[in-house]
């Protein structure tokens, strides 16, 4: 199967989080759209794996999903070394997605930079032919490296390259994210208070929602930053 967009997330809920209103339209719009969620999120304070795995895919049927795995690295303790590198390698030629999302370029959360840094590298090893490896079948796989690769914006103020209006998703989104229901702000729970359980932290969300929107004339945008310039056909396409 091949994908539109294939975003990848350190942790379940990094993407519902940030960026899951833009999957979600395009999804909408009849693209093909994935996530691959590298960890469980097992180290997380509330909660458990399991549990994180299936509100992870409660969330992928609110968004329209046609792909949602878990490659299972150790939460805090993965690294950007050759061994993870060529698991990513294999998904993105796998799906040979059009666009790459991946996680803020740097963040609150040391995984979050990390996985940056990662899927840069890895989109580079994808494309290099001689960068050999198997699919599941025992197949070579063909070199196939996208041009496109986003980075959302997750805690840490970032000033976005471009911001993705999401005020018909907002909803949406805020669905798949209340699909976390062990992890967010919840009356009564007798988990721990986290960063993320603080009913300050949801509001953060929508303030930035509210604040990137509100630049360019619509009531809720998302944030990206880029690798590389933005390039545009003509001026037309620009809200």
């Amino acid at each position: 199967m091949k994908l539109s967009i294939l975003a990848f997330a350190a942790h379940p809920d990094d993407i519902e989080l940030s960026c899951a209103g833009t999957l979600a339209k395009h999804a909408e719009m009849g693209e093909d759209v994935g996530i691959i969620d590298l960890t469980e999120g097992e180290m997380g304070t509330r909660g458990t794996p399991k549990l994180r795995l299936e509100e992870a895919a409660a969330s992928a049927d609110i968004l329209g999903l046609k792909v949602r795995e878990n490659l299972g690295f150790d939460d805090v303790f993965f690294k950007n070394d050759l061994a993870h590198q060529t698991e990513i390698v294999k998904k993105i030629r796998q799906y040979q997605p059009d666009i790459i999302l991946a996680n803020a370029i740097s963040d609150r959360h040391p995984d979050h930079g990390r996985a940056a840094d990662l899927l840069t590298e890895s989109v580079f090893l994808a494309g290099l032919k001689k960068f050999e490896t198997t699919d599941d079948n025992g197949n070579i796989q063909e070199a196939y490296r996208p041009n496109k690769v986003y980075h959302y914006i997750q805690s840490l103020p970032i000033t976005p390259d471009f911001v993705v209006d999401v005020s018909d998703q907002w909803e949406k989104k805020m669905k798949s994210v209340k699909a976390y229901d062990s992890q967010f702000h919840k009356p009564g729970s007798e988990e721990p208070e986290t960063y993320i359980s603080s009913p300050r932290f949801m509001k953060m969300i929508e303030a930035r929602a509210m604040e990137f929107g509100q630049i360019i004339g619509v009531d809720y945008a998302e944030g990206f930053t880029v690798e590389r310039y933005l390039g545009v056909k003509d001026l037309n396409g620009l809200i």
